[in-house]
């Protein structure tokens, strides 16, 4: 089987890519031109140069391929041009995956994120059926998932075999960007984390969440969408999790999150001036207000889905990150 990756040099995609070659699949994987490729050093995929905007590109890279695992997302919780994210995330999704149709693809794997579904207000984890709307979608990021993955169920019911998968907050190995949580997990090992917010999240290994890409393209149902997570955590314990790996003290002083509000909205004023990334984000602060917990039960018993602990996938950010700097 030839299968088309798409996101490939970035976190979640570089793992999905290594886990189709360790099952024995040709990969080919679709790269813009100017893209970071240090997640491909030393695989052994085709590499086909496109874009999400150019269809034309899709079409080439898709041509003698029987399979489609879309990785590929914008994934900031800040962008000074919103409109790059929902042409990214919403019109290029809708353009590959019809792309995909017309090639007569056999299979279609879309990663979608919890980010698209709905939570509990008393933190008890969420599942795929939680009830949620468009209203509920805080920030660009949120809402053009969410309309993304609305487009791919939409396909899915007009006959395009495509199974959806929401990974929870993958860390791990090779995240070189970094993602949101890839930085939290940086500025910890080296001890710049000073502070946190009552908050949580459902951890899980990167290469679990690959894992869970390649069930759900073996036994996954069409139009269905599977929880690929792990662990639920509060933040105060992923963080001294992270201090007793690195060797840091752990942070001691939560902050309310009416307070880091007001630094949020300023940081993203000078981010505007400057160009450079805000160290904290008003989508960030307001999305910390709910624990994102979220259980994996429909793909471990449809998937046989079975990730690892928590503080495994910690321990392998924690090390990659110390290696990388």
């Amino acid at each position: 089987m030839t299968a088309l990756v798409t996101g490939a040099t970035g976190f979640v995609g570089s793992a999905v890519a290594r886990t189709l070659l360790a099952q024995g699949e040709q990969v080919r994987v679709v790269v813009r031109p100017t893209s970071d490729r240090r997640n491909l050093r030393g695989l052994d995929v085709d590499v086909y140069i496109g874009d999400l905007q150019d269809r034309k590109s899709l079409d080439h890279a898709l041509r003698g391929c029987e399979s489609l695992f879309h990785v590929a997302a914008d994934y900031r919780l800040w962008a000074p041009n919103p409109e790059v994210m929902y042409k990214t995330n919403v019109d290029g999704t809708r353009s590959l995956m019809l792309a995909a149709a017309e090639a007569g693809l056999h299979r279609i794997v879309y990663t979608s994120s919890v980010a698209t579904l709905g939570l509990h207000p008393d933190g008890t984890p969420a599942d795929e059926a939680t009830p949620v709307t468009i209203d509920a979608m805080i920030g660009p990021y949120k809402r053009s998932k969410y309309l993304a993955e609305e487009e791919v169920r939409r396909l899915a019911a007009e006959g395009v075999p495509v199974v959806i998968v929401n990974p929870s907050t993958p860390v791990g190995p090779r995240d070189v960007k970094p993602t949101p949580t890839g930085r939290l997990i940086r500025d910890a090992v080296a001890g710049r984390m000073p502070a946190y917010v009552d908050t949580g999240l459902n951890i899980v290994h990167v290469e679990d969440v690959a894992q869970g890409h390649w069930l759900a393209f073996r036994q996954g149902r069409v139009g269905e969408r599977y929880i690929l997570g792990g662990e639920d955590l509060t933040l105060r314990e992923i963080l001294e999790e992270i201090a007793r790996l690195s060797g840091q003290r752990p942070p001691r002083l939560r902050l309310p999150h009416g307070v880091v509000l007001p630094i949020a909205y300023l940081a993203e004023a000078w981010a505007k001036l400057t160009g450079n990334e805000p160290l904290a984000t008003v989508d960030g602060v307001r999305l910390a207000r709910k624990r994102m917990y979220f259980t994996s039960a429909r793909a471990k018993a449809e998937l046989g889905y079975q990730p690892r602990p928590a503080r495994d996938a910690l321990a392998d950010a924690v090390t990659w990150f110390q290696q990388a700097t």
